[in-house]
């Protein structure tokens, strides 16, 4: 089976980096900062959209976002593993699906470049496929990534034979939208209201209850 995690707040707990990188580049623009646990409800659609929900209202324009995304950047690609870690359960879980012989994959609205270091990084030879956010793709909820992870693993298997897990409406969206079954976790960034809302194929308090929906 194919299984396609998203990234942040599914695999890893990402806000006290972003935050970081956000307040930075909003008070290096003259912005007003916020604090890091108000960042759960501002993630989750690519860098641009967290910092035109960051923005004061009167400043969201691709402008001003573009003129802070020059600040992010950089600091975010120096510091986007001083906090960051995977969630307790998670290496336990990878290297039981690994055993097992399934195809793991990544599916991200981070940039790319961002999406690839933090996987070597933090789980080194695990992923068959890393994805991120690409040019002149479509970012999540469009199911493309999905698409092109089944294309580069040159799979016969279809979306019908794929689980994606995620801890978003956004991946809600995407999985869905792709025809693949869906598995929602709660220890992320969305709220439990929101995704039982979701109605997905399985909710999840915990990694290793992602084994379920296997079977085992």
């Amino acid at each position: 089976m194919i299984i396609i995690f998203d990234l942040d707040g599914t695999l890893i707990n990402t806000i006290s980096d972003l935050g970081q990188a956000c307040n930075h580049a909003l008070a290096a623009c003259g912005f007003p900062t916020h604090k890091i646990e108000d960042y759960p409800r501002l993630v989750g659609n690519g860098v641009n959209k967290l910092i035109e929900r960051a923005l004061p209202e009167e400043y969201r324009n691709e402008e001003t976002v573009l003129r802070v995304r020059e600040y992010f950047i950089p600091y975010y690609d120096e510091h986007n593993c001083d906090f960051t870690r995977p969630y307790d359960g998670i290496d336990e879980l990878l290297k039981t699906l690994k055993e097992q012989g399934h195809f793991l994959a990544v599916a991200s609205n981070k940039y790319q470049a961002a999406t690839e270091k933090i996987v070597a990084q933090l789980f080194p030879g695990i992923f068959d496929v890393v994805l991120g956010e690409r040019v002149g793709v479509e970012r999540k909820p469009h199911p493309q990534i999905v698409y092109d992870i089944l294309s580069t693993l040159n799979s016969k298997l279809s979306t019908l034979n794929c689980l994606y897990i995620g801890d978003s409406l956004v991946d809600a969206e995407t999985a869905r939208a792709a025809g693949a079954t869906l598995v929602l976790c709660t220890w992320g960034f969305g709220t439990r209201e929101q995704l039982e809302g979701a109605k997905p194929d399985y909710l999840v308090d915990h990694p290793l209850e992602v084994l379920r929906s296997l079977g085992v």
